[in-house]
């Protein structure tokens, strides 16, 4: 078991002369810490948020015409792009267009060859059904 002269004690001493200057000190302290992190009056409040919210306006403002800005870029790009293609596809129309003609001149000539050639057989064929028969009258 312990002994009493092992424990540790506490000892208060009380000095009457020092307890108001020392209250004072602390006073003067806290009232000024007081004054510092005091709030703001209701009027200087409401002024730096007007503040603070015409910064903010500001600063979103910039950010719509900067965003407008970049919408406007891409739309630009976009209808580049769409006009080029639609250009593309416009001149291959034509291009198609200007080769189904000179296919189909180029159809119509072998037609008439093979019309021509056709009716020159079929004269030749007359010619020789004649020949053969005057050859065979004879």
């Amino acid at each position: 078991m312990k002994d009493h002269d092992e424990v540790p004690y506490i000892v208060i001493e009380r000095d009457s002369g020092g307890g108001v200057g020392s209250f004072l000190l602390g006073a003067l302290v806290g009232a000024g810490l007081a004054l510092l992190f005091a709030p703001k009056s209701g009027a200087e409040t409401q002024e730096e948020l007007k503040e603070q919210a015409r910064k903010l306006r500001v600063v979103a403002e910039e950010r719509v015409r900067e965003a407008q800005r970049q919408l406007e870029d891409r739309l630009e790009e976009a209808r580049e792009g769409v006009q080029t293609r639609y250009d593309e596809v416009r001149e291959a129309v034509s291009a198609g267009r200007e080769a189904a003609v000179d296919a189909r001149g180029e159809l119509e000539g072998k037609l008439n060859r093979s019309k021509a050639a056709y009716r020159a057989g079929m004269a030749a064929a007359r010619e020789a059904v004649v020949a053969g028969t005057d050859d065979a009258e004879d």
